[in-house]
């Protein structure tokens, strides 16, 4: 067939045209029909209504407008508000929040930032040995207003690394609590082994599931006596730091923790809810070595917003919870001087034994000099 030459308007076929007027108006009769079926279906089961989700809606949760002819005798009696009227159904463009009651706080924050406890991070609580603690520990603030005494279990007092699983309960609970979540205010927490491992900074591996229930056994079984105030009340007994962990959930696999609870003490707690809690840095998970993390936790309580910090070196020992020599805690020192591992902050001993701590943000430290210059 030969094309038709150009510049010259084709005309539509008279033939072509009036089949495409039939196939619309059939389109438009089936859509017709259809929706009158639909129309006729929906009258016949009228307590059912499309919610744009799997999840059916309550009585409460319906707030319709139809003629009141054709209310459901479902709904009869509910208090549901229903207006005669057109048939518009109105609801929430969000599904309601069903469980307010909770009885376990759920970790389930993805944004938070890192808090520690600050009675945690002034007493040296947890030990620094990497094998089995099983001597008693007494610590005394130098003015003797503040005492403490740790007791291990035949599993060895808690370790340094064993706090992550606080730091990391304290945090998504402190969040919660500033967003006003009530779940947040029960000491019993509930969160998953995975979260925990990847928020740590710990491996996904087998070993690193076993050293949680390792952990949760530590925490278990150290109990502490103390007169530290938390939350402006002292707790006048003995107690562990955890008071219980429960497996909610094992894997059908290889019997793995999947979801765990763990139980808070009092103390802690208390603490928590009274927000005795500082921000930490998150490189602090990073920290191979406990005196590390603990040195860290010494500079973040006690410089605060301040630019340094100073302390004596025997002093310094104390508060970090070292067993060793003097000689041997120098030598630690110097090393994680010379690694400068420390998140936010630089560490100086000198010749006198006298070690500093001062801030790696080279602004404020400047604004701290001069101010203490003209001071």
């Amino acid at each position: 067939m030969t094309p038709p030459a150009k510049g010259k308007p084709t005309r539509k076929h008279p033939v072509s045209t009036f089949k495409n007027v039939q196939l619309h108006d059939a389109i438009n009769r089936l859509h017709a029909t259809r929706q009158a079926k639909a129309a006729e279906r929906l009258a016949e089961q009228p307590s059912l209504f499309d919610t744009g989700s799997d999840t059916p809606l309550s009585p409460d949760e319906l707030a319709t407008t139809m003629p009141a002819a054709d209310i459901p005798p479902a709904l009869e009696n509910t208090g549901v508000k229903i207006e005669a009227g057109n048939a518009k159904r109105e609801r929430s463009k969000l599904l309601p929040v069903r469980h307010t009651d909770r009885d376990f706080f759920l970790c389930d924050m993805f944004d938070y930032a890192l808090k520690d406890d600050g009675v945690s991070m002034e007493a040296p609580i947890f030990t620094l040995a990497t094998k089995p603690d099983l001597s008693e520990w007494h610590w005394e603030s130098k003015d003797g207003s503040r005492a403490l005494t740790v007791t291990p279990s035949t599993k060895g007092r808690a370790t340094q690394f064993d706090k992550d699983v606080l730091i990391y309960v304290v945090s998504q609970m402190t969040e919660a609590l500033n967003r006003g979540r009530d779940d947040a205010k029960n000491r019993t927490v509930r969160f998953t082994v995975y979260d925990y491992l990847v928020s740590t900074n710990k491996a996904i591996n087998g070993r690193s599931y076993e050293r949680l229930s390792e952990t949760f056994e530590r925490l278990r079984g150290t109990t502490l006596k103390t007169n530290i105030k938390t939350g402006r009340q002292r707790t006048r007994e003995i107690f562990g730091i955890i008071e219980r962990a429960k497996i909610v959930e094992k894997s059908p696999d290889d019997e793995r923790m999947v979801a765990v609870e763990v139980t808070l003490s009092e103390w802690l707690f208390n603490a928590v809810q009274s927000h005795e809690v500082l921000t930490i840095h998150r490189d602090y998970f990073r920290l191979r070595k406990p005196l590390e993390r603990r040195l860290y936790e010494l500079a973040r309580k006690h410089c605060g917003h301040q630019t340094m910090w100073s302390i004596g070196l025997e002093l310094l020992q104390e508060k970090s919870g070292s067993k060793c020599s003097l000689r041997e805690f120098r030598r630690m020192v110097r090393e994680i001087i010379e690694a400068d591992t420390l998140p936010d902050y630089r560490l100086i001993l000198d010749d006198a034994d006298k070690a500093t701590f001062y801030t790696k943000d080279t602004r404020r430290l400047v604004a701290g000099l001069d101010k203490t210059v003209k001071e």
